[in-house]
C-alpha cells in the first residue's frame, strides 16, 4: 500500500503541475476572448439595426399621409397634365414657373432625426420578394449605407435614366444582403418624392470586379434601375439590372 502512493505521489511531477496551470491559463483567456468576440458580434448586430432605424423612421414620415398611386392612375395623372399643358399654351410664363417648382420640389426632401442630424432622400425602395422596403438617400458615403439605400449615379427616381442603387450585404435579411438571390422576372418598386410608384422587372444579374462601373451607363432606352452590392465574401459586386415593366 505504501509503495502505491508513494508512485502516485511521484507521478504528480512539478512539470505536470505547471502544465496543468498553463492549459487552466489558457483555457480562462480562450473562454474570455469568445466571451469578448460575442459580445462584440451582438453589440454590432444591435447597432447596425439601430443605424437602420434611421431609413423606418423616414419612410414613415415620407408616405404616412400619402395614397400609391398605381399605374391606372398614374395615367390619368398624365392625361390630366397633357390637358393642362394644352390649356396653358397661352400663358407660357405661368407654366415655366410651376415646372420650375416641381423640378424643385422633386430633387430631394430632408429627413431631421432626434439627434439633429439631417437626411436628404429621394424616393423609397420595395422588393417584395425579399422583404425590402427603405429610403432612397440622394448620395453615398460609407456613414449613410449603415443606414439604409444609396443613390451611386444616374438619374433621379421614376425619371429616364439608370437610376443606381449601392445597399450593404450584411449576410443576413437586412439591406441588399438578398439582392443576390433575385431572378429574372423579379418586381423592383421605386416610390419618387410625388408619391408616384413605377414597377421594374429584373432582366439581368452578374458579377463584376469592384472598380467596374459599366453598369452604371446611362445610355438606355426609357427607365431602368441598377442595383449594387458585395458578394458574400466581398470579392466581386453583384449587379442586378431592372427596366421598368410594361
Amino acid at each position: 500500500m505504501n509503495q502505491i502512493l508513494v508512485t502516485e505521489k511521484v507521478y504528480v511531477t512539478p512539470e505536470l503541475k505547471r502544465k496543468k496551470k498553463v492549459y487552466k491559463g489558457l483555457f480562462m483567456i480562450s473562454s474570455f476572448c469568445l466571451i469578448c468576440l460575442t459580445s462584440i458580434c451582438i453589440y454590432a448586430a444591435y447597432d447596425r439595426n439601430k443605424e437602420s432605424e434611421i431609413s423606418n423612421e423616414i419612410v414613415e414620415n415620407m408616405f404616412s399621409d400619402r395614397t400609391v398611386i398605381s399605374q391606372e392612375e398614374n395615367a390619368l395623372v398624365v392625361k390630366i397634365t397633357q390637358d393642362f399643358t394644352e390649356n396653358a399654351i397661352e400663358h407660357p410664363e405661368e407654366e415655366e414657373t410651376e415646372e420650375e417648382e416641381t423640378t424643385d420640389v422633386q430633387q430631394s426632401s430632408v429627413y431631421t432625426a432626434s439627434d439633429g442630424t439631417q437626411y436628404n432622400y429621394i424616393g423609397r425602395i420595395v422588393i417584395p420578394k425579399i422583404n425590402v422596403d427603405y429610403a432612397i438617400f440622394d448620395h453615398w458615403t460609407y456613414d449613410l449605407l449603415k443606414k439604409s439605400i444609396c443613390k451611386f449615379h444616374g438619374e433621379e427616381p421614376n425619371e429616364d435614366g439608370n437610376l443606381c442603387l449601392i445597399g450593404h450585404n450584411w449576410r443576413n435579411k437586412r439591406f441588399f444582403s438578398k439582392v443576390p438571390t433575385l431572378e429574372n422576372g423579379d418586381i423592383v418598386q421605386i416610390t419618387d418624392l410625388s408619391g408616384r410608384t413605377v414597377e421594374y422587372e429584373v432582366y439581368d444579374k452578374h458579377q463584376v470586379d469592384p472598380n467596374d462601373v459599366s453598369d452604371t451607363t446611362q445610355e438606355v432606352e426609357g427607365r431602368e434601375v441598377t442595383l449594387i452590392t458585395c458578394t458574400d465574401d466581398s470579392k466581386h459586386r453583384v449587379v442586378v439590372r431592372c427596366r421598368e415593366k410594361k
